[in-house]
């Protein structure tokens, strides 16, 4: 099983990959998008799940505190029935919410980098830390 974890943003695609086993997450690359130009970046993903064998995805699910679903977990339940469409592979979804707060954390403290270079690797540890949390609560 190699999973593929998303963190879809209106203008980002955070990409991180599951190890053959399904243990851990690495982080791929961000891919660019335009949500308003519905440009989703299905040419660069179909790319990757062909280089990783994927045989599942994992799309973040950015829910309210409350729990509810808004505009931004809509866009991405979209997203992930486009994605079930388009390579004909299972999708779940993983609650998201403070994965991009935690990451920055991370960023800021562990790896003491810069606000510009935190920006352009933010998405991508997101999706780790998506795959990371869904793998972990599916572990065999």
């Amino acid at each position: 099983m190699r999973a593929m974890g998303l963190d879809v943003g209106s203008k980002t695609v955070g990409v991180a990959i599951s190890d053959p086993f399904g243990w851990t997450a690495q982080g791929v690359e961000i891919i660019a998008i335009n949500e308003e130009l519905e440009n989703y970046g299905f040419d660069r993903l179909s790319q990757l799940v062909t280089q990783y064998e994927v045989t599942q995805f994992v799309i973040g699910l950015p829910k309210n505190m409350n729990n509810t679903i808004g505009p931004r977990a809509e866009a991405s339940m979209a997203y992930g029935k486009q994605v079930a469409e388009l390579f004909h592979l299972p999708v779940a979804y993983q609650d998201e919410r403070l994965t991009t707060v935690q990451a920055e954390r991370m960023l800021v403290e562990q790896a003491n980098t810069s606000r510009a270079k935190r920006k352009k690797v933010i998405d991508k540890v997101a999706a780790v830390m998506i795959l990371q949390n869904y793998l972990d609560q599916h572990a065999k």
